[in-house]
């Protein structure tokens, strides 16, 4: 049963349920970009982006990668594992795109010949800037083991969301992991959401952007990219 409200977000509301090692999260109709400086409320977003969650985090939970995902509840909802956040970001990247390609000097979408795996610390007040592992460590974020962990887990299910999206005929140009520790278990666990808020996804055809750039750089059609990404994973046999 959901009980009192234990965070509110832009995107995401969080409530506490009867059983202390779990919560409910409810995805609202907001989306931001550029920490939150641009802001816009899109009707239906929040269950769109709801329904992608859960079959994406789903998928990796049957994969073996565990995640704080436990069942989708309804249109909004979702039923998770409780977790006390790691404030890092371990960050996929098959292309570089976006901030990557242009902290490089390199054409966006540029495509390198191995897969870049970069770790943020996720802090709105700082531009969630890039940290290493001394770094993280030094922080007391996290310890070298979880680290190590983590970056496994990140190396194992990119590729796993790559060949699914490739399946929809879509490509997974980086994707953004976020970690925590379950509350009942203290086991590293993929927390919070995998979504086209949390990833940038082309259309493998025409190039077309699927995800949050079409906010972000003003294109245009956001709710109907989503709901075309939907649309192609729930006809896919998981």
């Amino acid at each position: 049963m959901k009980n009192e409200l234990i965070f509110e977000g832009n995107e995401k509301r969080i409530y506490a349920t009867d059983n202390p090692h779990q919560v409910v999260f409810h995805y609202n109709d907001v989306i931001v970009a550029f920490n939150s400086v641009k802001r816009a409320r899109l009707r239906g977003k929040g269950i769109l982006t709801n329904k992608i969650s859960a079959i994406l985090l789903g998928y990796l939970n049957g994969c073996g990668i565990p995640t704080h995902f436990i069942e989708r509840l309804d249109d909004r909802e979702q039923l998770c594992r409780k977790i006390h956040i790691i404030p890092l970001e371990v960050v996929v990247h098959n292309r570089m795109a976006g901030t990557l390609a242009a902290k490089l000097g390199v054409e966006d979408g540029f495509k390198p010949g191995n897969t870049i795996t970069d770790l943020c610390y996720n802090n709105d007040e700082l531009g969630d800037p890039l940290v290493n592992s001394d770094q993280s460590v030094a922080l007391g974020l996290v310890t070298y083991e979880e680290l190590e962990l983590m970056f496994s887990m990140a190396k194992k299910a990119g590729p796993l969301l790559t060949a699914l999206f490739h399946r929809a005929g879509i490509e997974l140009v980086d994707v953004k992991f976020e970690f925590g520790r379950a509350s009942d278990t203290g086991e590293i666990i993929i927390s919070d959401e995998i979504s086209p808020d949390t990833c940038r996804l082309w259309d493998e055809k025409t190039g077309e952007r699927m995800d949050r750039d079409r906010f972000r750089l003003d294109l245009g059609d956001v709710i109907p990219a989503y709901a075309d990404v939907l649309d192609r994973l729930e006809k896919l046999e998981l």
